[in-house]
């Protein structure tokens, strides 16, 4: 499982020109499925993500997590994640799960996030417009 966190004063996603989901001061989350992943990665993922100190407390350090700042998530399938661009110039997503297997995953692991903070998703298999307003900026990779 691969994640692209980013620190957010806003967000949203468009499928055909009409926004599908948004929010305000929180995190964005672009999240790739991969095939080796199971229910103890979304746990280890979600739980990860939630506990991130990347928001500032009153002395300006990073020190803050989304559910202590009461923010919220926009989650984003992001399958082309999976490519490591190491060999080649044409991208390879072979380590993405099959579609099927990301969408069920992928929503389980939103239902795990949505237990502690608001959270808004993308269309899973749609081309999407996402628009991000990246605080700071602060962005993160991480991969479980």
């Amino acid at each position: 499982m691969k994640i692209v966190v980013q620190r957010v004063s806003s967000s949203n996603v468009k499928v055909n020109n009409e926004v599908v989901a948004q929010i305000e001061r929180g995190l964005h989350l672009l999240v790739c499925i991969e095939h080796e992943d199971s229910q103890q990665t979304l746990k280890k993922a979600a739980d990860k993500i939630l506990a991130l100190r990347i928001f500032a407390d009153e002395q300006g350090r990073m020190n803050r997590s989304v559910v202590d700042i009461e923010g919220s998530i926009l989650a984003v399938s992001q399958f082309t994640l999976s490519w490591n661009g190491k060999k080649g110039n044409r991208p390879s997503f072979d380590g993405s799960a099959r579609p099927e297997i990301a969408n069920k995953m992928f929503n389980e692991f939103v239902e795990v996030l949505q237990s502690s903070v608001p959270v808004e998703k993308g269309v899973f298999g749609e081309s999407m417009a996402v628009e991000i307003h990246n605080d700071g900026p602060v962005t993160f990779h991480i991969e479980f």
